[in-house]
């Protein structure tokens, strides 16, 4: 059994790391507010543009556009969202374990990687993936320019006919205990068929379809990758909070166990002394 010293300095050490997982849970706790916002906020914007979008393909007699063309899937990018930091459970992890599954699925085609995040960067370099882009250090202040610079380089690959298909995978916020994995084309724009033209809104368009498309499509693209980015940031204060909850729990069990092991343990050498007070006096009568 260690001794009494020994276990009250792990006492202080378990009490020092309790005080920086709750002031980590905290700060994720007052994070996760803000960027849920946002993420609610963005979600309408999001979806509608891509009804307005697809009620104008399927309504458009004149449908050409470069980020529209099928050309198959022969050379593909996966857009691998991560966070920039750990000490958030199983975010990262369930993040790169879904997309290498996505690489092992798409083996027998020409892959590379666009790695939003340090963690999912550092993870793939590690193993020499083809990583074509990395951004790092966006999330700790997340902007619009930052999903425009992304989506800007893929629409200009892609429009160049140097990728035939791009994906994204990411983590979509769904409650503070809870993120889902989600792997979604972002090019070519999928496009929605109606079920009949009852369902169809009947939209004016003033300009010419094509005049629409170079404007629409191209913010329909920074709008995706943006509603991505916002999806991951809120997941990961959401999963750093539960984290740190968990750490700071356990924590609090860590130091009573080992509060008891010090009683014992001075009760043992409490005991023991006496036993030794005992058999002195005993031995000298």
């Amino acid at each position: 059994m260690a001794n009494v010293l020994d276990i009250r300095r792990r006492i202080r050490s378990v009490k020092n790391t309790q005080q920086i997982t709750k002031a980590m849970k905290m700060v994720s706790a007052a994070k996760l507010r803000r960027a849920q916002e946002r993420v609610i906020n963005a979600r309408p914007y999001a979806n509608k543009i891509l009804d307005v979008l697809n009620s104008l393909v399927t309504r458009s007699e004149s449908k050409s556009h470069p980020l529209l063309e099928e050309r198959g899937d022969q050379h593909i990018q996966l857009v691998v969202v991560t966070a920039d930091k750990g000490l958030c459970g199983a975010f990262n992890a369930n993040i790169i374990k879904a997309a290498q599954a996505f690489i092992d699925e798409k083996r027998d085609r020409q892959l590379t990687l666009n790695c939003v995040g340090r963690k999912g960067r550092d993870f793939f370099r590690r193993r020499s993936a083809p990583i074509a882009h990395e951004f790092v250090n966006i999330f700790h202040r997340l902007e619009y320019s930052n999903a425009k610079e992304i989506a800007g380089k893929l629409m200009q690959e892609f429009a160049a006919k140097e990728l035939d298909a791009i994906y994204l995978v990411y983590n979509e916020f769904k409650s503070v205990i809870q993120q889902r994995i989600v792997v979604e084309r972002l090019l070519p724009i999928q496009r929605l068929e109606a079920a009949s033209e009852k369902t169809l809104i009947d939209y004016i368009y003033e300009q010419p379809p094509g005049e629409i498309f170079s404007s629409l499509i191209p913010k329909y693209v920074e709008i995706q990758v943006y509603r991505a980015l916002l999806e991951s940031a809120a997941a990961e204060h959401g999963a750093r909070m539960t984290a740190m909850e968990a750490a700071t729990n356990n924590a609090i069990e860590m130091i009573d166990t080992l509060t008891l092991t010090m009683n014992r343990a001075r009760q043992a050498g409490i005991t023991k002394e006496i036993i030794e007070i005992v058999s002195g006096a005993a031995a000298q009568g």
